[in-house]
């Protein structure tokens, strides 16, 4: 299998890297507007060449790993040139705009859109790791619109690196990853610009920090290349969580001010029901993966 990944970073190399150990004899090739990066996953192994996008042609499937705003570009490109046997999946973290730019192209048949729930803080290649994908869902959007046999060779694919599959419409996933995905990049990035603006003295602020601190603005760390085109891509969804969660700040101030502070424990203990919701979506993902292994 020919696979051509545009955009050799975190989730690119880490696609890369998972295909390398699930697929024998599998081909890779890497496109990416950055030379440094390609020359770097050739040089870490992550793709077997450098290539363009006069080459994607030759393509059995080919991999989007680019910032929202440049899939949106660069989606119907690649639809042009692929040939009519080729699986087109992109990764974005938004879903709703990249499904409407070719819902009327003559090879929409050819795509599909899709989300992996994985990643870290981290950019680059230097950034891929192997096993990114295992166990992680994978949102599929308008799977009704990719052709069946493309849909299959897609489906054995992320079978081979370990995915669970979620199928899901575009508006709808992108409502609910607003809520559980961009809202808490956005507080860890606000986080961390009060802190620094707040203490002058950065030593004090690694002197006194601790594991909360450092695990509540470490999304603070992702690239702002690509997150400020996924809020501009999903800026309704993402202005209506900001206004809840603001509500939610304000009305926390407002108990403080008012020295309300029973209120305030009867707010916390109540949102600590969050952890039974967790573990029990913990204990169902486990019990899906002993089934699996039968």
């Amino acid at each position: 299998m020919k696979v051509f990944i545009v955009g050799i970073g975190l989730i690119g190399g880490s696609f890369a890297l998972d295909l390398k150990a699930g697929i024998p004899g599998i081909s890779i090739a890497g496109i990416d507007g950055n030379e440094d990066h390609l020359k770097q996953a050739l040089e870490l192994g992550l793709i077997d060449r450098m290539s363009t996008m006069e080459d994607i042609h030759d393509a059995d499937l080919v991999y989007l790993a680019i910032p929202v705003d440049a899939s949106i570009k660069v989606l119907p490109e690649v639809l042009d040139r692929v040939k009519d046997d080729c699986v087109v999946i992109d990764a974005g973290s938004t879903k709703e705009n990249i499904c409407r730019v070719v819902e009327d192209h003559a090879k929409r048949r050819n795509f599909l859109a899709a989300h992996p729930i994985a990643g870290t803080e981290f950019s680059g290649p230097q950034a891929a790791i192997h096993g990114l994908f295992r166990n992680k869902t994978n949102i599929i959007c308008e799977v009704e619109k990719t052709a069946f046999k493309l849909q299959e060779k897609a489906l054995e694919v992320f079978q081979k690196i370990g995915m669970r599959i979620r199928y899901m419409d575009a508006r709808s996933h992108d409502r609910h990853i607003a809520y559980v995905s961009h809202l808490s990049h956005i507080s860890s990035f606000m986080l961390g610009k009060t802190v620094l603006e707040k203490e002058k003295n950065e030593r004090d602020i690694f002197d006194l920090a601790g594991s909360g601190f450092a695990s509540t603005v470490r999304l603070a760390k992702s690239s702002p290349a690509m997150w400020a085109p996924i809020f501009s891509q999903n800026k309704k969804n993402v202005l209506e969580t900001l206004n809840e969660y603001i509500l939610n700040l304000q009305h926390f101030r407002k108990l403080m001010q008012e020295d309300n502070f029973d209120q305030l424990y009867q707010e916390m203990d109540r949102t600590n029901h969050i952890k039974e919701v967790l573990n029990g979506i913990n204990k169902n993902e486990e019990l899906k993966l002993q089934e699996n292994g039968k």
